[in-house]
């Protein structure tokens, strides 16, 4: 029997409607992952830090999320991707994130995505603007 991979998992070739089925599904569970990046964005826009909320994504699971926090930390590197990159690493004790997705409220900046690169991130998703997070801030 013929398998076929589908939004990370393995199903047997039935009907095409039931493939379909199964991607509308997926795309409705990545829709709420973009969501809840968003609800990051938002987290830290209310904190005073750029817009930026992103989330690693493992086996259909939330393994970490962060709001940027450059301006709270007083950390230029502290990026909301880099932030969940990081505590992904750390809850999932190991510097290789394979397999993993990052979601991001908006395309990540270079040094993110070679960040995500560095750590073996497996996809990247994120929000329809390619910079809307305006200028820094002083």
């Amino acid at each position: 029997m013929r398998r076929r991979l589908i939004a990370g998992t393995a199903l047997s070739c039935l009907s095409p409607a039931w493939v379909g089925q199964a991607c509308a599904q997926a795309g409705e569970v990545w829709r709420a992952f973009i969501a809840r990046a968003f609800e990051m964005r938002r987290q830290a826009e209310a904190a005073g830090d750029p817009p930026y909320g992103a989330l690693v994504v493992k086996d259909w699971v939330i393994i970490a999320e962060s709001a940027s926090r450059v301006v709270t930390a007083a950390n230029i590197d502290a990026h909301a991707e880099r932030e969940a990159l990081r505590l992904a690493q750390q809850r999932l004790g190991t510097q290789d994130l394979s397999g993993c997705v990052l979601v991001s409220s908006s395309r990540p900046c270079p040094l993110c995505e070679r960040a995500a690169a560095r750590a073996h991130v497996a996809r990247m998703i994120h929000g329809e603007h390619l910079t809307d997070g305006g200028p820094p801030r002083g």
